[in-house]
């Protein structure tokens, strides 16, 4: 049995994995809610054109680490070249319990949600095909590396599609003529919030819509002629990202006014059926192919990491394993589905979860970019000053957070003091995690 991964994937097919990591549920979910912390068109689009350029200035940095370090694992080889075994055994453990398997939860649920749309579905039987779909797409991503990518090009460039779609509607269609693109005025009683608490706020759900791209830097070492391909992908990913989700935004203010979008749970499906009678069925399959694509990214990516951490004997020694006719991480697609069906058993919320999610995602994030100033030995200023915006961003959102909603930020704490303890006990023991 070889431990060595294929080299299989090609510019398309990253860029494709890139796109769709970030254009998952999150743009037909979070508009209402950063409309709720910054009540007017101008703040509103200011914070998605802010949050573009943060997540710019991550692929940036990050494409540039790339370069150097194209081995499988992504973050968790960055953060174990420069800080050692405990912050990149954090990571993979935190994407195990938290950020990759929550995501993955959260995302499940939306799916059975708009499946609502053209189902009559009871609560048991929502779960039930919650678990069916994760279950189905870990199967997938088991019998080849090839397949799961080829299953993500597929549903990422329908979603596309759908989005181009919605932003031709809203712009060509849309009867909403009383919009004022420059008004940033904020309500000094607005949430009993001030400015920049709602603008940390309203960030987390624009870095849940953003986030995901990094996880093309996870399967590198699978494809062919990284150090050109991967900065490639990521850079164009997220200017695609950003594009898409400017675009879309506009049509969403074009086809309903932001009062109206305050108070709407499904922006995209109430936007369009202002002027389409069938409106909330198309958006609803367009979410659910979104969805569902998403799903296979994140089931396809994450494993790598946990891989990597068993090949360097940092965790169970099963997830190093390489099944003999797929040559992929088996045990570690399974052992992640395993633990979000959990999740979808026994934790059944949304939004606390993404909270907290994005609080420790955004904490890596973070320690991850500041890798750069110790493996990039030729650094420009330039590539400084990018890394060092990014940071600060992040660190904003993490403050913010812990101020504004410490229950979520501390319970992603916990999850990382349990992984430190976790990590001693092993290590204590000189046993093979």
């Amino acid at each position: 049995m070889s431990n060595e991964l294929k080299k299989q994937i090609s510019l398309y097919s990253l860029t494709m994995i890139a796109i769709g990591s970030s254009i998952g549920s999150g743009i037909f979910r979070t508009p209402s809610e950063i409309a709720y912390y910054l009540p007017s068109e101008g703040l509103m689009l200011s914070v998605w054109i802010v949050g573009g350029l943060i997540a710019l200035c991550g692929a940036l940095t990050f494409a540039k680490i790339a370069e150097h370090f194209s081995q499988v694992g992504g973050f968790y080889v960055y953060l174990k070249e420069t800080y050692g075994n405990l912050p990149a055994f954090l990571y993979g453990w935190s994407m195990l319990v938290v950020i990759n398997t929550g995501s993955l939860a959260a995302l499940s649920l939306v799916f059975t949600t708009y499946l609502k749309v053209f189902f009559n579905i009871s609560e048991n039987a929502e779960l039930i095909i919650a678990i069916l779909a994760i279950t189905l797409l870990t199967l997938m991503n088991v019998v080849g590396v090839k397949l799961g990518s080829l299953f993500a090009s597929i549903f990422t460039s329908a979603k596309l599609l759908g989005i181009i779609s919605v932003v031709l509607i809203g712009f060509f269609w849309g009867t909403n003529t009383k919009i004022d693109y420059f008004n940033i005025e904020y309500p000094s009683n607005s949430n009993n919030l001030s400015l920049i608490s709602a603008l940390g706020l309203a960030l987390i759900g624009v870095s849940f819509s953003y986030g995901g791209y990094q996880h093309a830097t996870f399967i590198a070492s699978e494809v062919k002629d990284a150090s050109k391909i991967v900065p490639k992908a990521l850079i164009i990913g997220i200017l695609a990202v950003c594009f898409a989700y400017l675009t879309i935004n506009f049509a969403y203010l074009k086809l309903i006014p932001i009062n109206q979008m305050v108070n709407s749970n499904s922006v995209a499906s109430d936007a369009i059926s202002t002027i389409w009678s069938l409106g909330s069925k198309f958006i609803s399959f367009l979410i659910v192919l979104s969805v569902l694509g998403t799903i296979g990214i994140y089931i396809l990516t994450a494993p790598r990491i946990y891989f990597a951490m068993s090949d360097d004997k940092l965790f169970f020694k099963k997830f190093a394993e390489i099944h003999p006719k797929y040559h992929t991480p088996f045990w570690a697609i399974i052992f992640q589905s395993i633990w979000t069906i959990f999740l979808l058993i026994f934790w059944k919320t949304f939004s606390n979860l993404i909270t907290y999610v994005v609080f420790v995602d955004t904490l890596f994030f973070l320690l991850a970019a500041t890798t750069y100033f110790k493996l990039i030995k030729n650094k420009t200023f330039i590539g400084k000053m990018i890394a060092s915006i990014f940071i600060a961003m992040c660190l904003f959102i993490v403050l913010n957070t812990l101020i504004e909603k410490p229950q979520q930020a501390f319970a992603g704490v916990m999850f990382l003091g349990i992984g430190s303890i976790v990590f001693q006990i092993f290590k204590n023991k000189s046993l093979n995690i």
